[in-house]
């Protein structure tokens, strides 16, 4: 599967690593920056992510498993 947006991807993971790097007492203000601006891409990719699909494979092998089983 291919993404959709690979560089706004990619910008989600930059930023999330950012995120992770800023020290917890080291400027509070730096922290919610970069918390919005992911938070912002976060979910413009959601809008952008593909609808959930019904019936997947592990779908499709739990309702044979019921069938067998009589539920």
């Amino acid at each position: 599967m291919t993404s959709v947006s690979p560089g706004m991807a990619a910008v989600a993971v930059r930023l999330a690593t950012a995120l992770d790097e800023i020290p917890a007492g080291d400027a509070p203000t730096s922290q919610a920056m970069v918390a919005d601006k992911l938070a912002a891409i976060m979910t413009k990719l959601r809008a952008l992510a593909p609808p959930a699909t019904e019936g997947d494979v592990l779908d499709d092998l739990a309702a044979r498993r019921s069938q067998r089983r009589g539920a």
